[in-house]
């Protein structure tokens, strides 16, 4: 079995040999792509986000007209969908539409009002939330590391390079101790 495949479905952490670390996924994305147009089994690679953060991006200031005017505005809106689902049923069009827009946007505005009462003011404030990765890692299986870190090293044009003295060798290189 690869180290990808996870009959289960639980979450397992990456196993592998780091063998290209990028400042973006879409980099990664390009030296796996890189790798896969050389018939790579790229079944063996895993993408890793590194050093993640949770980013939360302020969008603006909660009030209680903005929250007003959202609940209506989004209660109308399935009000409408509900109108249109009752235009099947009964005879007539605008007037299942315009009683659905209208009690949704009443049903809407009342629940904002009474979630947004709930907090307290505790949070007064809308935004955004995201994990952003620091760096990508593409990890392979040990057996085939050294093939994919001097495949991606030839793609950065960066040629492959031999331990220096006193440094372990890289996956797949033979210890110093050792013949091929």
């Amino acid at each position: 079995m690869t180290m990808n495949q996870n009959p289960r479905g639980v979450r397992q952490r990456p196993a592998g040999w780091p063998v290209g670390s990028f400042n973006t996924y879409a980099e990664a994305q390009r030296a796996v792509d890189h790798l896969s147009d050389r018939e790579f089994p790229v079944q063996e690679l895993s993408i890793v986000g590194v050093d993640l953060m949770e980013v939360e991006k302020i969008t603006g200031r909660l009030t209680w007209g903005r929250v007003l005017g959202g609940g209506a505005l989004a209660g109308a809106f399935w009000g409408f969908f509900f109108g249109l689902l009752w235009v099947i049923l009964t005879v007539g069009f605008w007037a299942p539409i315009l009683t659905g827009v209208i009690l949704g946007a009443i049903f809407g505005l009342i629940f904002a009002a009474i979630s947004y009462g709930a907090t307290g003011g505790a949070r007064d404030f809308s935004s955004h939330t995201q994990i952003i990765a620091g760096r990508y890692d593409v990890l392979c299986s040990s057996q085939r590391a050294a093939e994919a870190r001097d495949a991606i090293a030839a793609l950065q044009g960066n040629a492959p390079q031999a331990p220096q003295a006193g440094q372990a060798p890289q996956p797949g290189e033979p210890r110093p101790d050792e013949t091929r």
